[in-house]
């Protein structure tokens, strides 16, 4: 499977409890699309937050995404890493 990093922009605010949130209810559904989140990074001042994952497709993250109620605004294949 691919990995992909997804970036989610106008969360200015964001506390550590709703990034908690917001990644849970990923997590709830990720299995139906086949995808694995891995980790969630946030900065509240800019509201960027961040998510890896690995997934068969970008289409399937941004499906997860929408259903729990947050779609990414980016997502980018991530192909090489060390």
């Amino acid at each position: 499977m691919a990995k992909f990093m997804d970036v989610h922009h106008g969360m200015s605010g964001i506390t550590a409890e709703q990034l908690k949130e917001a990644h849970a209810a990923d997590l709830r559904i990720e299995g139906e699309e086949g995808v694995s989140f891995e980790h969630a990074w946030a900065d509240p001042d800019s509201g960027t937050v961040y998510c890896l994952s690995e997934a068969p497709s970008k289409e399937a993250v941004q499906r997860v995404h929408t259903r729990s109620g947050h779609p990414a605004d980016e997502i980018h294949p991530v192909p090489l890493s060390v």
